[in-house]
């Protein structure tokens, strides 16, 4: 039966052109966009895993930054320590030269000066970013001898995450500490004995008058055996500085070093937290391009249809002619 009020051709060719024209735009907006899953109308699941593993790239990436600041942090110090360590050791020549007999311990007393004040601006200056491991204030506000960095997220079965940190102690690296003067080279030292034997074959002991690495004067010091038995004591107390200070070389270097190797796992981790994001959401452009043009057809033949359809009912005015 033909009717005038109902074409159902038409119909059934507008609900076709309706459906391609839909699917066209969902293909064009994934061209434009790279995405096949933008929204969570798109695919919800899938919506939210790639929003959460989004959330877990930022934050990771935000983690191999604070990563480069903290190696260039302990870079600075361990330079540093490098520095100091070499200035302990012109000390500890200073001081086996001033053993001997006759020498003018005033003039090696002003060498040895030097190189103190060096240790401390060395140590003064291996900052970066308001860290410091060499100089501290144990006492000072807000101070904690755990130096923390972040260097690992993960993220339970129920969502929540957890921040992994590597630390060590500054009590083990404090070269100085003005809260009482007990770091490594400005504490003071009262046990170190030090010896001279004379000429005659005895031997004379002296321990060390409690100065420190940093504040010991051997320029009031005089050739009698007890006066180079001191400065004995004194060389004696600068090697074992030199040993102290290469331990906290050591921690400050296996902690860096633990760093640059976290870094690149951090970074390992990235890339595979976004190529996991987009293997969820991406769109395969190849096939999109494709469809495209599919569907570009497949929307000519519509509205081909529809115009057939629609002019099927013209000829019902024959009819009346």
């Amino acid at each position: 039966m033909t009717s005038i009020l109902t074409n159902n051709a038409a119909n059934t060719a507008l609900l076709n052109l309706q459906n391609t024209v839909k699917n066209l735009d969902k293909t064009q907006s994934e061209i434009s966009t790279g995405l096949r899953v933008s929204t969570a109308a798109d695919n919800a699941s899938y919506y939210s895993i790639a929003t959460s593993l989004k959330s877990d790239s930022s934050a990771l990436t935000t983690i191999s930054d604070s990563l480069d600041v903290a190696d260039a942090t302990l870079s600075t110090a361990t330079d540093a320590m490098s520095k100091i360590s070499d200035t302990l050791s012109k000390i500890k020549n200073s001081l086996i030269t001033a053993q001997t007999q006759g020498a003018d311990r005033t003039k090696i007393q002003g060498e040895i000066a030097t190189y103190q004040a060096q240790l401390k601006t060395y140590a003064e200056g291996a900052s970066l970013n308001g860290q410091n491991f060499l100089s501290v204030n144990s006492a000072g506000t807000g101070y904690n001898d755990t130096a923390s960095f972040v260097a690992s997220l993960s993220r339970s079965s129920d969502g929540s995450v957890s921040y992994g940190t590597i630390t060590f102690s500054k009590a083990d690296t404090a070269l100085f500490d003005s809260n009482g003067n007990i770091g490594i080279l400005d504490k003071v030292d009262s046990t170190t004995t030090g010896s001279f034997t004379k000429a005659d074959g005895t031997t004379d002991t002296a321990t060390a008058d409690g100065k420190s690495v940093f504040n010991l004067d051997i320029s009031a010091l005089t050739d009698e055996g007890a006066d180079l038995a001191m400065i004995n004591a004194y060389q004696k107390q600068v090697e074992a500085a030199i040993k102290s200070v290469t331990a906290a070389s050591s921690v400050l270097g296996s902690t860096q070093s633990r760093i640059e190797s976290q870094k690149d796992f951090v970074d390992s981790l990235v890339n595979s937290v976004d190529a996991g994001v987009s293997s969820l959401v991406d769109a395969d452009m190849n096939e999109a391009s494709t469809r495209l043009s599919a569907l570009q057809v497949q929307q000519q033949l519509g509205v081909q249809a529809l115009s057939i359809a629609n002019e099927s009912s013209q000829s019902i005015l024959k009819l009346f002619q």
